[in-house]
């Protein structure tokens, strides 16, 4: 995944981009977000609305919106879209009981009118500790 925004680091210099980050909970999101801003794991609790930091690299600024994944939230994610650029969807493929959930919240982000301005990434987290996953979709 690093080597992803790297190039899209190196491809935007000195600009400013949101990027959304969304999933259901516990997928991982708040993980990925303090990997980029503090270079390193550290424990997270549950977010309840949402996290944002600003991340610079080689003068690109993003800025970098985890958005919680509770039920009760989904329905605010396109509220998020407005002037959005990157949207990062995290599934935690080893939810076998929830990635049909995953998939259901996918298309419904994907139909919103706003979505075509945006590129689109899909991050399976613990993929490795999956057996089989596109049997469960």
């Amino acid at each position: 995944m690093g080597i992803i925004f790297t190039k899209l680091w190196r491809l935007f210099n000195h600009q400013e981009h949101k990027v959304i980050i969304v999933g259901l909970d516990n997928a991982g999101k708040t993980t990925i977000l303090y990997q980029f801003s503090m270079n390193e794991v550290v424990h997270t609790s549950p977010t309840i609305g949402s996290n944002v930091e600003e991340i610079v690299v080689n003068n690109t600024h993003f800025l970098m919106w985890d958005i919680g994944g509770q039920e009760s939230l989904r329905s605010s994610w396109n509220t998020y879209y407005t002037n959005t650029e990157f949207v990062i969807v995290v599934v935690d493929s080893t939810d076998r009981e929830r990635i049909s959930v995953t998939r259901e919240e996918l298309y419904r982000m994907l139909a919103h009118e706003a979505r075509s301005e945006k590129s689109w990434f899909v991050d399976f987290r613990q993929q490795a500790r999956c057996e089989r996953l596109y049997d469960c979709c």
